[in-house]
């Protein structure tokens, strides 16, 4: 086998393969004689076919079989005797002249192909101690935890059928029609739609509208939807509801006690408290680590520049585009809702695409010198994980993951890098700052720069 390089710029390298026919030839002698005992043709006891008829019966094909086990296995053992590593796929190009393939297939031939693909990059990997993170923290108090049993304890509450007018906390039992210009527009109606008054579940106004109202009772509503509302073909639109109230019922009194956790399937209010301050550190500890995530993925981010392999980049800019575009259309906006161009939007999340393609690779190479690593027992949880969210149809989920390793690189791969970063973070400087929970809450500007 001959191979040669016949291109080597930047990180882009094409090669071309040549397998002589000389060896092809014996790769076939060598398959014919392996299968001559399990043919049957007739007129021939098995294992007595001459090899001349079996080379006429079955050597294109088997040809065939050859030239693909070539293009399967020999790019990546070259590639891998060459110390290089693809960044993907190699595209394999072979000889479009009908002609010149039909004689390979019969041996009469050389074997020419081409192999195009992109190297990974080579660089070194810098010193970690001058990263410093700074971890946000919340103290939570009782007041906290009492805010969250309350709200709780309000959506389990009770209410009793009423007679007289809707006030503030009563809940209106109604159907009705929405329309914009005279026309009724999708998700604008509703039958037997509950709506506890002054709860901010409806459209700013809406609701003030309805205290004083009566079972039986019909009223107009008039409003306008918020400038930001997600639906942007009523976002600022003036809308007309058409209201039937059809009951109004007033709220049982709301009592913290055993017997609102029992109602909720719980022994005691001392578990439910528990369950919800269990809750609550679970979900300031989730945004917690996304901030010291981003820090540290920023201070990574700062301290690498080398060249990316241009497929790796296009393929995770698709992801991320085809991610926006599916968003957009669901809500209904345009580039122009979110005060940007669609060139300047390519441009923002090409620069994310590199930089998720780039901090993939540090973060790859930094795991790989730690030795860190997946188990089977860790993607084995992560694949039951994804059943879970799909009841009714677990077994066509986990058979789906079971065969195509693909799916089983793409949850591997998140758990890799959450083990990168903890082990970084057990290398840095991390000190903890006690923060407010609008401050550990509040969304970072600039979320395109996230990795994740």
């Amino acid at each position: 086998m001959q191979v040669r390089e016949t291109k080597a710029e930047g990180l882009k390298r094409e090669i071309e393969i040549v397998v002589p026919a000389s060896d092809l030839e014996a790769r076939l002698q060598t398959r014919l004689y392996e299968i001559k005992d399990q043919v049957k043709i007739k007129g021939f006891r098995p294992g007595k076919v001459p090899m001349s008829h079996m080379r006429k019966s079955y050597g294109r094909s088997v040809m065939a079989e050859i030239v693909n086990q070539i293009i399967n296995e020999t790019p990546r053992s070259v590639i891998a005797e060459r110390n290089e590593r693809s960044a993907m796929q190699p595209e394999i190009q072979m000889t479009e002249d009908e002609g010149e393939a039909e004689k390979v297939l019969r041996g009469e031939s050389d074997f020419r192909f081409t192999v195009a693909y992109e190297t990974l990059p080579t660089f070194d990997l810098k010193e970690t101690d001058g990263i410093k993170i700074e971890r946000p923290v919340v103290e939570i108090g009782d007041e906290e935890v009492e805010d969250q049993v309350k709200r709780i304890a309000e959506s389990a509450r009770t209410f009793q059928p009423k007679d007289g007018a809707a006030e503030n906390g009563d809940r209106v039992t109604m159907d009705f029609v929405g329309k914009v210009d005279g026309e009724a527009f999708q998700g604008g109606s509703a039958e037997d739609s509950n709506l506890v008054l002054g709860s901010g579940q409806f459209i700013p106004g809406f609701e003030d509208q309805l205290v004083g109202v009566k079972a039986g009772e019909e009223k107009t509503v008039n409003v306008k939807f918020p400038e930001d509302y997600g639906a942007a073909h009523l976002a600022g639109k003036d809308a007309e509801f058409a209201v039937t109230v059809k009951a109004v019922a007033a709220p049982d009194a709301m009592e913290l006690d055993d017997e609102l956790a029992k109602k909720l399937g719980l022994e005691s209010i001392a578990r439910l408290r528990e369950i919800v301050r269990g809750q609550i550190e679970s979900q300031f500890g989730q945004a917690t680590r996304q901030k010291v995530k981003r820090q540290l993925l920023d201070q990574l981010d700062a301290e690498y520049s080398f060249e990316l392999p241009e497929k790796l980049v296009e393929a995770e800019f698709n992801n991320i585009w085809n991610q926006v575009s599916r968003e957009l259309e669901q809500s209904g906006k345009s580039f122009e809702d979110e005060d940007t161009t669609e060139e300047k939007a390519r441009a923002e999340y090409r620069k994310l695409a590199e930089r998720r393609v780039r901090l993939g690779l540090v973060l790859s190479e930094i795991g790989e010198k730690a030795g860190v690593t997946v188990s089977d027992e860790e993607l084995q949880r992560a694949v039951i994980d994804q059943v879970r969210q799909y009841p009714g149809q677990e077994q066509q989920v986990y058979d789906y993951f079971r065969k195509t390793p693909e799916a089983i690189q793409s949850l591997r791969a998140p758990i890799y890098e959450e083990k990168v970063v903890d082990h970084l973070l057990a290398t840095v400087a991390v000190t903890d700052k006690t923060v407010t929970k609008d401050e550990l809450m509040k969304d970072d500007e600039e979320e395109l720069s996230s990795a994740a």
